[in-house]
C-alpha cells in the first residue's frame, strides 16, 4: 500500500473526509481562546469533535511550564514526550483543526514545524466549516488510553525568533516584521486584552491583521494571500511574525509558507513579551 501524502500544509474538508480512516492519519483539536472568551477549549472537544481527534494542549501541557508568557514553545524533549502521548509517530500525517475556523491550528502546525515533523496540514475552515459540509461528529467520551507514538522532536531553531533577535532585526531591510494584531492595538490606540502590557508595536514593523486573510472562517485564495503579504514583504526577505502571544502570528507564517515565501520565523514571546514596561524594549505608536 502506498503511503498517505498531504498534497499541500493547507487541506480540505473533502480530503480530510476520504482520508480519516486511514492508520497512518493523525487528527487534532488545536482550539484555544482568548483569556477574556471564557471558554473551555479541552471541555468543548471532551463534548464535541472530529472522530478520532485527540486534543493538541499547547496551553497547558505541550508548552515551556517554567515561562511566566503564555503558551511558549517547550523544550524537544517535552514536546516529544507530550505527541507521543497522542499517537503521534516519525511518519504520521497529522492534520490540526480549531474550533473558530482559522486561529489556533496554525499555531500547533507552527510547532510541528519548530520540531522536525514536516507532514503536518491545517484544516482548511476548521470544526466549523466540517460541520457545515455534514461532517461526522463524535460525542463519545473521548479514548484513555493510546498506543504511545514513536515521534522524536528536532528542533529547527530558523523558524523560531526572540526578543533578541527581534530587537537586532529592526534596522534590518533584509528582514519584514509583521504584526497579525488588530489596527487599533497595533496604533496602541486600543488597550491589549493581557493586563499591564504597554500598547503599540515594534518600531519599523508592518501591520497585517491576521483577520485580513481569512473569508468567512476559511483562508483566501493564495492568489489574493500572496496579494496582501506582498504589500508587506518581498521575496528576497525574511518574514518574522509576531503577534499578542504567539497565536495568530503563526496565521501570516502558515500563509507566508503557504505562497512560497522561503525564509519565516514567529516571535514566540510576542507582545506578551515585548509590551512588558520593565523590559524597556522600542516601542512606537500611529504618531512617530
Amino acid at each position: 500500500m502506498a503511503s498517505l501524502a498531504l498534497p499541500s500544509i493547507l487541506v480540505s474538508i473533502d480530503w480530510l473526509k476520504e482520508h480519516i480512516d486511514l492508520p497512518q492519519l493523525v487528527v487534532l483539536d488545536a482550539s484555544a481562546h482568548m483569556p477574556n472568551a471564557n471558554r473551555n477549549a479541552m471541555k468543548e472537544w471532551q463534548q464535541s469533535r472530529i472522530p478520532r481527534a485527540g486534543f493538541f494542549d499547547f496551553n497547558n501541557s505541550i508548552c515551556d511550564r517554567s515561562s511566566d508568557l503564555p503558551h511558549m514553545l517547550p523544550s524537544p524533549e517535552i514536546f516529544t514526550a507530550e505527541v507521543q502521548k497522542l499517537g503521534i509517530d516519525q511518519d504520521s500525517i497529522v492534520v490540526i483543526y480549531d474550533s473558530l475556523g482559522i486561529f489556533s491550528a496554525p499555531r500547533a502546525w507552527w510547532m510541528f514545524a519548530s520540531m522536525g515533523h514536516t507532514q503536518c496540514a491545517v484544516l482548511n475552515g476548521g470544526l466549523p466549516e466540517w460541520q457545515r459540509q455534514g461532517g461526522a461528529i463524535d460525542q463519545t467520551a473521548p479514548l484513555t488510553t493510546i498506543e504511545k507514538g514513536n515521534f522524536i522532536a528536532n528542533k529547527q531553531g530558523e523558524l523560531i525568533k526572540n526578543k533578541e533577535q527581534i530587537l537586532a532585526a529592526i534596522d534590518n531591510q533584509s528582514i519584514s516584521i509583521i504584526d497579525a494584531r488588530s489596527k487599533a492595538r497595533f496604533d496602541g490606540i486600543a488597550p491589549e486584552p493581557r493586563a499591564g502590557l504597554s500598547s503599540g508595536h515594534i518600531p519599523h514593523s508592518k501591520n497585517l491583521p491576521f483577520t485580513e486573510l481569512l473569508i468567512d472562517g476559511k483562508f483566501k485564495d493564495t492568489n489574493t494571500l500572496k496579494q496582501l503579504l506582498e504589500a508587506h514583504i518581498s521575496h528576497q526577505q525574511a518574514l518574522y511574525a509576531s503577534c499578542g502571544s504567539g497565536i495568530t502570528a503563526c496565521v501570516i507564517a502558515f500563509a507566508a509558507r503557504l505562497c512560497k515565501f522561503p525564509h519565516i520565523a514567529v516571535y514566540d514571546g510576542s507582545w506578551a513579551e515585548w509590551g512588558q514596561p520593565k523590559l524597556g524594549l522600542p516601542i512606537n505608536t500611529a504618531i512617530e
